[in-house]
């Protein structure tokens, strides 16, 4: 029995460390998820100001009239469309107010501009078996008429630079990225020259032989206008205060007009007018950078 007692108790000792390793606990060990890291966004308020290059389709809506100042007679008018296309650039500087989403802005911008396009109009001469044309009169001699030859004016116009000062209104769809609306007022100046030539026809009445006498005459004017703008564009943060943005504009200039008295004779034997009236818009698409004097 007490064999028996020793061999209990060995095998109890045996057993218990391991008993004992099982009832006790492993520890869990909690770590924390490391932080997401999380845009803070970009503060649109405040100050800025940047530069912007684009291109400009521009467009002169004209028409050319050709009026005897002896009786103030319109006796031809010719009316056509041409481009003005060319580069521009400048700066702008603005201010904007931002609420949640929201960003409310004002903003001017001055450029300078290389567009430019040309027009030319016809008042016709005498056709086929007639002395006198539309604008111009022929000469007849005792056998045989001279006929009227015809008057062409050339025409051409240049935006030299135009600014705008607009509102904006805008929405920050990403904490990034502003997409925004503008318009207000426009304005520019609008250069136009151009040229008159034709051939005077003329000699005694009734005597053969007539003479044919070259004129011409040019003229150049520039003239600033007011008018509106609209457009929208896309905006997005880059860096610390500095943003960039691509940005469609329309401007409407109104209507640029003039008139020119040239040595050409009309029908009534007085001088022969010409004048013009275009109307200027433009189609601009540029890029920019800003710097934001404030902000985030």
């Amino acid at each position: 029995m007490t064999r028996t007692l020793l061999v209990a108790t060995a095998v109890a000792m045996l057993l218990a460390p391991r008993a004992f390793a099982a009832d006790l606990a492993v520890p869990h060990i909690f770590t924390k998820a490391p932080p997401v890291a999380v845009d803070p966004g970009t503060n649109w308020s405040g100050f800025y100001a940047g530069l912007n290059i684009g291109y400009g389709w521009g467009r002169s809506a004209t028409t050319a009239d050709f009026i005897d100042s002896g009786g103030g007679a319109l006796l031809s008018s010719s009316a056509g469309k041409f481009a003005l296309n060319g580069a521009s650039g400048g700066g702008q500087i603005g201010y904007n107010w931002q609420r949640e989403m929201f960003v409310v802005g004002l903003e001017a911008d001055f450029q300078g501009s290389g567009q430019k396009g040309s027009f030319a109009a016809l008042c016709a001469g005498a056709p086929d078996g007639v002395q006198d044309g539309i604008c111009t009169p022929g000469h007849r001699g005792d056998n045989t008429f001279d006929p009227a030859l015809p008057v062409t004016f050339n025409l051409t116009q240049k935006l030299d630079w135009f600014g705008t000062v607009r509102g904006r209104l805008g929405i920050a769809v990403t904490p990034r990225v502003l997409l925004y609306g503008t318009g207000g007022l426009a304005y520019g100046r609008v250069s136009t020259s151009g040229s008159v030539s034709a051939i005077n026809v003329g000699g005694f009445p009734g005597a053969d032989g007539g003479t044919f006498t070259p004129v011409t005459a040019s003229f150049g004017s520039s003239t600033t206008k007011l008018g509106w703008s609209a457009g929208a564009g896309i905006e997005g943060a880059f860096a610390d205060n500095w943003s960039a943005r691509l940005e469609y504009l329309y401007v409407d200039l109104g209507t640029v007009s003039g008139s020119l008295a040239t040595p050409v004779i009309a029908l009534s034997g007085a001088p022969l007018v010409v004048g013009y009236r275009s109307h200027v818009t433009d189609n601009i698409l540029r890029l920019g950078v800003n710097y934001r004097f404030s902000g985030t």
